[in-house]
């Protein structure tokens, strides 16, 4: 048995939750659903025109993990953050979940500084995210752990990772050290705007690497540039071993093997959408590593992804492997 069931990479974050109308976004020059990047200058001054704000150790794939960790899986997470109030935050947060992290912190004297993401929650539950990477912006091939890498079964990688000088030879380094020892590796396509900044390397990636396809509708068109939904699903599961596209209130299609299963969302009060993909790949990747078969991993995702969308914040809050036996998943 490996070490950990799951190691994911991604942007270390920590999450600044605010609420405000529509009207707001319109005037504060934020676009409505999607992950802008932003410089320091832009974060200061959002956060000066938010209103009463929660700060949470966040980033997509440190979500991921901890929802893994949540449900008692062996898990790592590797993310740069820098010696910093933020940082330390991020630090504690994580690892309080159970999650092993090494990753080395940049120092003091570092001018960037650890990376928050500035999300801004409508009534309807949508999430307009404004990000300032900072220091996380730099992780490199050096920040690998080779024999960490090694030691996991699953790998699983954030695509926003791209947007970082380096990141694509870190994620070559980490996939090198996973597949060489029999690992597999998973990846999120994680937004589609992310996607056209670095199309020609997600496909590359994807079909040359990856064995399990996280994304949402969106994204999958994004992806392979189509408005056939179906055909654009057909194609990824032409290149991925296992592909589970996420579709709102249409649940998840789930495609491996010429077989195609659609598992029904769960009805919830939206709150805040924040985090419900990375936990939905949380919970189908502890399901996955756990043994349960894929139909029951994406009730699992569902499940998980009803609960985090159903308070402020991107991290569980209730017990989640009580909910999935209450629910006869386990």
């Amino acid at each position: 048995m490996k070490k950990f069931q799951v190691v994911g990479i991604g942007n270390a974050m920590v999450d600044v939750l605010a609420r405000a109308e529509d009207d707001f976004l319109k005037t504060a020059g934020v676009q409505k659903g999607i992950m802008q990047l932003i410089d320091m200058d832009r974060a200061v001054d959002l956060y000066s025109r938010v209103g009463p704000a929660r700060e949470v150790s966040g980033g997509s794939a440190a979500n991921t993990i901890a929802g893994i960790a949540h449900l008692g899986g062996r898990t790592a997470y590797v993310g740069k953050v820098k010696d910093d109030q933020l940082g330390a935050i991020f630090a504690h947060d994580l690892r309080a979940q159970g999650a092993v992290y090494e990753t080395a912190l940049a120092p003091k004297t570092e001018e960037a500084e650890t990376g928050r993401c500035i999300v801004i929650v409508t009534p309807d539950g949508e999430r307009s995210m404004n990000t300032y990477l900072g220091v996380t912006e730099f992780l490199t091939a050096d920040d690998i752990d080779v024999a960490q890498m090694a030691e996991a079964e699953w790998i699983y990688l954030e695509g926003y990772r791209f947007d970082g000088p380096e990141s694509h030879a870190a994620f070559a380094k980490a996939i090198d050290a996973c597949k060489g020892a029999g690992g597999k590796v998973s990846i999120t396509l994680s937004d589609p705007f992310c996607i056209e900044r670095h199309r020609d390397a997600f496909r590359d990636m994807v079909r040359d690497h990856v064995d399990l396809l996280f994304c949402n509708r969106a994204e999958m068109l994004s992806m392979y540039q189509t408005d056939d939904f179906d055909g654009a699903l057909a194609k990824a599961a032409s290149e991925v071993a296992i592909v589970a596209c996420t579709d709102s209130e249409h649940g998840v299609h789930i495609l491996s093997d010429g077989q195609r299963w659609q598992v029904p969302a769960v009805p919830t009060q939206i709150v805040d959408a924040t985090g419900a993909g990375d936990l939905f790949a949380g919970a189908f990747l502890w399901g996955l590593t756990s043994g349960y078969d894929l139909e029951i991993c994406g009730k699992m995702g569902n499940l998980a992804a009803s609960e985090v969308i159903s308070h402020i914040g991107a991290r569980p809050e209730a017990d989640l492997k009580k909910m999935f036996e209450d629910a006869g998943l386990i």
